[in-house]
């Protein structure tokens, strides 16, 4: 993927959730384009929206209305197939909750997105070894993720979100979970990615963590309040 050139597209984007006899509107009108090698925040307080919206870009929900386009594709076009290969390949999810499967180690962790992609165990096995390599974790690689601090089960479940080369990294609230030295750990682990030329997308509540991003998108109530660059965004403040 080009530098730049557009990665995702979102326009008019609704989404509502019945709830009883009430229907609640929790995104109106969302439009957002995000280019290949952008790193951007989504900040909003609890209930604007933000995590619906990551859900959306990450393909693991749907829009009430409007038009996702993907990498030049529209989602809502996409087989179930189609959208699980979206999934697995051109999006790689970082959770606040890591997510790992307790009885495989870092290694047999990093490598499953690959198990889904059809890859050859041996292949699989050396592609997670670099990847955890990369993130810091080489002496770790046996270790099960109760053996592991915080900051490491996180950095295990960015290699496995690495791990099949996606177009997109969205990391939902990556520091929730840490400590302020683990977190710092983390946050230069994405400022490296970012360097290195990865599109990030990050969900977060924390100022300190949106400011290491170079875009910030704030929604309130459903909308996108304003769109801007980090550095401006502290201006205004």
């Amino acid at each position: 993927m080009n530098k730049g050139q557009e990665v995702i597209r979102l326009e008019h984007i609704y989404k509502d959730y019945p709830l009883g006899a009430t229907t609640v509107k929790v995104l109106k009108d969302i439009n957002l384009a995000v280019n290949a090698g952008e790193y951007v925040a989504l900040m909003g307080p609890s209930g604007s929206g933000k995590s619906t919206l990551m859900n959306i870009i990450g393909a693991l929900d749907v829009p009430t209305s409007g038009k996702y386009i993907l990498n030049g594709r529209e989602v809502e076009q996409l087989t179930d197939d189609q959208l699980a290969e979206v999934r697995n390949k051109e999006i790689g999810f970082v959770f606040q909750t890591f997510n790992l499967l307790p009885r495989l180690s870092a290694l047999e962790n990093a490598a499953l997105p690959l198990i889904y992609a059809g890859v050859p165990k041996r292949e699989r096995l050396e592609r997670a070894r670099q990847m955890l390599a990369s993130v810091g974790l080489a002496d770790r690689t046996d270790h099960k993720p109760n053996q592991l601090s915080g900051g490491q089960r996180q950095r295990v479940a960015i290699a496995r979100a690495l791990i099949n080369r996606p177009s997109i990294l969205l990391a939902d609230e990556p520091t929730g979970n840490l400590d302020s030295q683990s977190s710092e750990e983390v946050m230069k682990l994405f400022d490296r990615l970012h360097d290195e030329g990865h599109t990030i997308i990050l969900v977060t509540h924390e100022p300190d963590i949106a400011a290491h991003a170079k875009r910030l998108v704030r929604l309130l109530d459903g909308k996108i309040l304003d769109d801007t660059g980090v550095e401006t965004a502290a201006v205004k403040e």
